[in-house]
């Protein structure tokens, strides 16, 4: 019997200042996409811990991961130099 996912609204877009606002477009897409987080890690191909760092901010994971997760959900993340 597979788990019943109810989607989360995707956060406005926003700036990114830390790890639990990624966190947050990166579960938000998971559960609109209707994956359990078992089935997202094996869509990304990362493991369950990794994905699951990331959307709880509990941990580093390496750039690579976090870039492909994005992708893989369709999440868009934009850098920019800014004035000091």
């Amino acid at each position: 019997m597979s788990k019943t996912v109810t989607p989360l609204p995707v956060p406005e877009p926003q700036q990114l200042i830390d790890a639990a606002t990624l966190g947050k477009f990166v579960r938000a897409r998971r559960t609109q996409a209707g994956m359990t987080i078992h089935e997202a890690a094996a869509f990304c191909g990362v493991a369950v811990g990794t994905l699951g760092k990331i959307e709880t901010a509990g941990g580093d994971v390496k750039l690579s991961s976090i870039l492909n997760i994005c992708a893989m959900l369709g999440i868009t993340i934009s850098i920019e130099a800014r004035e000091n």
